[in-house]
């Protein structure tokens, strides 16, 4: 489905403005591109012996405490208890704190049973939450809600997208998408138009969205996430010089913005510059410390040779993912993926098998045929990998492994085809695979 970038005349309730500042978590845009605008902070007290707190450095962190102070005033407004509720979502985002989803819970469901109807905030943090703890099919269920409560507002029809897209509806997001866009062409909207032609293997279109959707951008936070976003299209594509650029001048205008750091971590170990990599890479982990990025650190030590450092870091990982179980969060493809390439082939296989239960996605789809292959069932992981693909999508680390299942099949002609076209997609895609990958097209020419 090719989205049309029109304008139309419309009418539409404001409450919910369009953001895309803050989402760090797993998959694109899953906190759905909710923010409010936030309450005032509560003054302090005057008098010589009661100094005014220093303000938050964060201002998501200056946004909750505004809201809790005006909740203390007034605890029935269901408004504000909705906006903590979006606030604690993409809080948890951007800290990698799982802990927030329960206190994100809490005050969604008072503010739901304060006003149950017509409460499309609190519908779409609901929405938002289910997608953070990747409980995608509830989180489609909160979406429709929200949008049948308020037809008008672009950002739920990005919530929605994001569950369609999670479920592997992609027609269905895709128009989600295109209603998005109708109703408020700009940076949450290109966005989204940009990630339905990357999965469906479109980079070109991809790429002039999303540089559409950085010259809309609203503030330095969405300057930055469009220029992450530029850098990811180019490095998956196999060009780490250039995301090494958009990096760099994302970090010019948001110097805080983490993921710039990751990302400019991934451009310089593909360049070879291992030793800025992993200064970098280490202080986006201690600034925020997403399991992507501690796996990121763990592979690249372990590319070095340095496994004590690897195994530290994979330590790290598994400790944060008992946290996010802990704290309601469904484990899938990324910690299906560790286990089949560091730890056992039959965990590997149940978080794959129920992953792919509660997020039928492509990246699911590959998991499960990665770990399948992992535990030796590689007739059954060759139709995973099949579909993991059929959507067009140019992902190299698919297609080797792909590669890898069609070699343990005996099949070599398609292990050479597949082996040549992850190489050509990205021959950086991997700091651990991408050389096994060139070492095993090697040795069938």
């Amino acid at each position: 489905m090719t989205l049309h970038l029109r304008r139309r005349p419309l009418r539409r309730r404001t409450l919910l403005s369009a953001s895309v500042t803050t989402v760090l978590g797993v998959g694109l845009f899953l906190a759905g591109g909710l923010g409010l605008a936030p309450w005032p902070a509560a003054p302090a007290a005057p008098g010589p012996e009661r100094s005014a707190p220093a303000a938050p450095a964060d201002p998501l962190a200056a946004d909750i405490s505004g809201v809790q102070a005006h909740l203390r005033e007034t605890p029935g407004d269901a408004v504000a208890l909705a906006t903590l509720g979006l606030d604690y979502v993409q809080q948890a985002k951007a800290t990698a704190d799982p802990t927030y989803y329960p206190k994100a819970e809490g005050v969604l469901t008072r503010s739901l049973a304060l006003d149950p109807a017509g409460n499309f905030t609190a519908m779409g943090g609901m929405a938002a939450l289910e997608a953070g703890r990747h409980h995608f099919a509830e989180a489609l269920t909160w979406a429709k809600r929200a949008t049948a409560a308020n037809p008008y507002n672009a950002s739920l029809y990005g919530t929605l997208a994001d569950a369609y897209t999670q479920l592997g509806r992609y027609g269905e997001a895709a128009g989600a998408v295109q209603h998005m866009v109708d109703l408020r062409p700009g940076s949450p909207s290109l966005s989204r138009a940009s990630y339905v032609a990357e999965l469906r293997g479109d980079i070109p279109t991809a790429r002039a969205d999303m540089r559409r959707a950085l010259n809309d951008a609203a503030g330095p936070a969405d300057q930055a996430f469009a220029s992450y976003y530029l850098g990811e299209l180019a490095f998956n594509s196999g060009d780490p010089a250039t995301e090494l650029t958009e990096a760099e001048a994302g970090l010019r205008v948001a110097p805080t913005y983490t993921a710039l750091l990751q990302a400019k971590a991934r451009a310089e170990a593909a360049l070879g510059r291992t030793g800025a990599a992993i200064t970098d890479l280490t202080r986006a982990v201690q600034r925020v410390p997403q399991p992507e990025y501690v796996l990121q650190l763990g592979e690249l030590y372990q590319s070095l040779g340095r496994t004590k450092e690897a195994d530290q870091q994979y330590r790290v990982f598994r400790a944060e993912q008992r946290l996010f179980t802990a704290n309601g969060v469904a484990l899938d493809s990324d910690a299906a993926l560790f286990e089949a390439d560091h730890g056992n082939a039959g965990q590997a296989l149940a978080i794959a098998r129920q992953g792919l239960a509660t997020r039928p996605f492509m990246d699911s789809h590959d998991a499960l045929a990665w770990a399948l292959h992992a535990a030796g069932q590689d007739r059954e992981a060759l139709a995973e990998s099949d579909r993991a693909l059929a959507q067009g999508t140019r992902n190299a680390l698919f297609h080797y492994h792909r590669a890898m299942i069609e070699q343990a099949l005996g099949d070599t002609s398609a292990a050479r085809t597949d082996l040549t076209g992850a190489l050509a997609i990205n021959p950086h895609f991997s700091p651990l695979h991408a050389p096994r990958a060139r070492a095993a097209l090697a040795a069938l020419r």
